[in-house]
């Protein structure tokens, strides 16, 4: 139906009949003449519509915004002082010659180029909102990035296999979509929250490298950056080892930034151990561009009668720390209130401080209703470990040592962005030594920090047994500007140490068997060493892009509340499908409201 997408109509096109088809993005009479913008995926070219040609003339007369049109005309250079250097098309015009109108439009319910529009109508109005240039670009640019991904795995000689939809349930850290089975009635399917297993069972059938571009599902509290259902490269090699897997995927992402976005990423990415995250950044994914680090003070304050401080410093489980924010005593009260609340989020019962007025007057120069309490020595020590200045504040954290890292973790942050204490440009960093398990408070037993496929640094399975918490596993995620971009490990391939790390996460040997017996005995048949890595798409386009969620780099995504606002999804099924599933609702007057 056309000639030319309307974006590419340039000043090459010049004396020459061109169609184009697209969506009115605007129209505009001037003293007789009619200017059109006729919009599609690749752009906008202004389309000159002569009162000479009467029937052409009527018809544009009454089209409105979004109305979709065909358009023949010769394109012909803008007189001098309105050409627009900002667009591609910006030194030409097309004359109509024949113009069509492929369908009327309603008024849309917001304007195409308004960029205050409230989530919920964009989403409930997903095919006007896709029509944005922003989102057109965003929807190109995922496109690119699978396609270098794809192009580089091909190239290094990775197969594209698709693993099932349809599988069963299996624990891996959220609760599983479920779908009812027709066939076999009172049972039920489990959507995958990875391909995991069979990735695995990839390797055990001599593939050696696998790559696919998975859909996943996991019923989970929704986030910013976390979605019901998503897509993530899944990676899986052979006879390898943690550099194998974490060198061939460093040189992936350093081809990806530098074609897309002319980025030299560092080479190597620099690498960091768990434990030293969580210590000088409160975080197993800690954002490089913010040069804030927690200071530890336990030492300190073990023996200062302030029991708020002493208690934690002596338990070997709890933490003290500090996080000094240069130029920070111009915060006011009301603010620092607003960033105690903030803590409170992450389990911190207060947040105490320090303004450094004046360091040379000792204690007189330090404001804080804490200062009381501490003996001068210790002020002294705290405010040259945290390389404190006059005018800086310096924050602490006291308690359990999850919630003072967690919460000064978060504070960083939040203190990097809203100060303008953070750099420009990328920073990826590779987490390393993880911890094989975490224990787990409200169930009393251990838990696997990654998966309970993950291998531990120790082949030693009666040490691993007799003390768990101390384990590391060979696991290894991969950071970018503070977000989780990729994570995976080196899998375990002996059965004996498989069924030891199930033991361990209280999986019985029956409920192991029910679960993933087909993994076990795939096991005992040769199993090669191996180990992968899985990418989140949909969060590494969003850095990539520039976009604020994951939800503005997927074409429909669901709200927080895991819904579809444009096909109202999730819906009631009639009865009669229920009977066929051998199903019945149980939803009440309350569960309605």
């Amino acid at each position: 139906m056309r000639s030319q997408y309307c974006g590419t109509v340039d000043a090459g096109f010049i004396d020459q009949e061109v169609t184009v088809c697209g969506w009115v993005h605007s129209r505009r009479d001037h003293g007789g003449v009619i200017f059109i913008d006729l919009r599609d995926r690749d752009g906008v070219v202004q389309i000159v519509v002569d009162p000479d040609t009467a029937e052409i003339f009527a018809i544009a007369e009454q089209v409105r915004n979004e109305y979709v049109l065909k358009i023949t005309g010769r394109v012909r250079r803008r007189p001098d002082g309105t050409i627009n250097k900002e667009l591609p098309t910006g030194e030409i015009e097309v004359l109509a010659k024949q113009l069509e109108v492929l369908n009327a439009a309603e008024t849309p319910p917001f304007q195409i180029d308004d960029v205050d529009v409230q989530e919920e109508t964009r989403m409930r109005f997903r095919y006007i909102d896709l029509r944005r240039p922003v989102m057109q670009q965003r929807m190109r640019m995922r496109s690119a990035v699978t396609r270098h991904l794809r192009e580089y795995l091909d190239s290094n000689g990775f197969l594209d296999v698709e693993t099932p939809i349809l599988t069963r349930a299996t624990p891996e850290g959220a609760r599983d979509y479920l779908v009812p089975s027709r066939t076999h009635q009172g049972e039920f399917f489990a959507l995958p929250q990875s391909p995991q297993l069979f990735k695995q069972i990839l390797m055990m059938s001599g593939l050696d490298r696998y790559y696919q571009f998975a859909r996943c599902f996991r019923d989970e509290d929704l986030r910013a950056d976390r979605q019901p259902e998503f897509s993530q490269l899944d990676i899986e090699m052979s006879f390898v080892e943690e550099d194998d897997i974490m060198n061939i995927t460093e040189n992936m992402m350093r081809e990806v930034f530098k074609t897309l976005l002319d980025v030299d990423l560092p080479n190597p990415f620099p690498r960091m151990p768990y434990a030293e995250a969580m210590h000088r950044f409160g975080s197993d994914k800690p954002d490089l561009r913010i040069d804030l680090e927690l200071v530890e003070l336990s030492d300190l304050m073990a023996n200062v009668e302030f029991k708020v401080f002493s208690e934690p410093a002596l338990d070997p489980a709890g933490r003290v720390a500090a996080l000094r924010l240069p130029g920070g005593n111009k915060l006011t009260r009301k603010e620092i209130d607003n960033l105690t609340v903030f803590v409170g989020r992450y389990g911190a019962r207060g947040l105490a401080y320090i303004k450094c007025n004046d360091i040379a007057a000792g204690r007189d120069g330090l404001q804080s209703p804490i200062v009381k309490h501490i003996p001068e020595d210790v002020l002294a020590a705290i405010v040259e470990r945290t390389a404190a200045v006059d005018g800086d504040l310096i924050f602490f954290g006291a308690g359990a040592g999850n919630i003072v890292s967690d919460s000064l973790g978060a504070l960083r942050v939040k203190l990097g962005n809203d100060h303008g204490l953070v750099k420009e440009g990328w920073q990826p960093l590779w987490v390393v030594e993880f911890p094989m398990f975490e224990w787990d408070g409200r169930d009393k037993r251990w838990a696997a920090m990654h998966h309970p496929f993950t291998a531990p640094t120790s082949t030693d399975i009666e040490a691993l047994a007799a003390d768990p918490g101390k384990a590391l596993s060979r696991a290894y995620d991969m950071v970018l500007n503070g977000s989780e971009i990729g994570g995976g490990s080196i899998r375990i391939h002996n059965m004996q140490m498989q069924q030891s790390v199930l033991e361990l996460l209280g999986i019985d040997e029956q409920e192991a068997e029910d679960k993933f017996g087909f993994l076990l005995n795939a096991l005992r048949y040769g199993a090669p060493p191996h180990g992968g890595i899985a990418f989140g798409i949909d969060r590494l386009v969003m850095l990539i892009a520039g976009a604020a969620t994951i939800r503005d780099v997927m074409a429909f995504p669901k709200t927080q509340s895991a819904s579809c606002l444009l096909t109202n999804a999730p819906g009631e099924v009639s009865s009669r499908q229920m009977r066929e599933l051998g199903l019945r609702s149980r939803k009440g007057p309350e569960a309605q409201g």
